[in-house]
């Protein structure tokens, strides 16, 4: 049972680095599609916030590539240099991917509200659980062992509460970017790729930590039955 679950592990691993790959891959093959609206990320973000109530909402650009997310704490919309002043169908996917998050926040929608509720203690948990579970490896402690899988299990809920929070969030900027007319009809299918390839990162990572804590706990009831 711990073999098939290593096998799988890895495949889920394996999984994760391609899901990051296609994301990256899909990300510049629609960057270079320009949207027929003509408006850049930054644009149609500060029109999605507006037209929603969130004048209070910043938009800001960051360094680097993908880096865009929406900040809860201070309230800003930030966005990667690429997709705050480009006007491709990937810039104006993202940008409103993020809204869709400020959005959620004013709504107070409910995993999200958990997810902000669990992040102070998944902080702490996913920075220990790696030492509790080697040194009860290591140490041949199997009550450390246990309590490093308890604090990796409070990891792998944040990540499984994560999943509808971005798909909610993809869905919400799919239907406002066609209502508000910032994408037509044949556009739609680059702002799918874009948003889906974006949201199967997710799906990987949640899958990888599930079938991680599965095999630790299939090691610990092993260890468990051979003393």
């Amino acid at each position: 049972m711990v073999t098939l679950l290593w096998i799988l592990s890895l495949a889920a691993l394996g999984l994760t680095f391609w899901a990051q790959f296609r994301v990256k891959g899909t990300f510049r093959k629609w960057a270079q599609e320009p949207a027929s609206s003509g408006l850049t990320g930054a644009e149609v973000a500060r029109r999605i916030l507006d037209s929603n109530g969130l004048h209070d909402v910043a938009v800001e650009p960051v360094p680097g590539e993908l880096t865009d997310h929406y900040d809860p704490i201070h309230r800003v919309v930030r966005l990667s240099e690429p997709v705050y002043y480009d006007s491709s169908i990937a810039a104006i996917s993202v940008a409103a991917h993020e809204c869709g998050h400020a959005i959620q926040h004013k709504e107070a929608y409910g995993a999200l509200v958990l997810r902000h509720r669990m992040f102070p203690v998944v902080n702490f948990a996913s920075s220990i659980a790696p030492f509790l579970l080697m040194g009860g490896i290591f140490l041949h402690m199997l009550n450390l062992f246990a309590l490093g899988i308890v604090f990796f299990s409070a990891a792998v809920a944040f990540q499984l509460v994560t999943l509808p929070v971005e798909f909610n969030a993809s869905s919400r900027a799919k239907q406002i970017m066609i209502r508000d007319g910032y994408i037509r009809n044949l556009e739609e299918r680059g702002v799918s790729k874009v948003l889906n390839a974006a949201a199967l990162t997710y799906v990987a990572s949640a899958l990888y930590a599930l079938l991680e804590l599965f095999r630790f706990v299939a090691m610990l009831v092993v260890s468990q039955n051979d003393d």
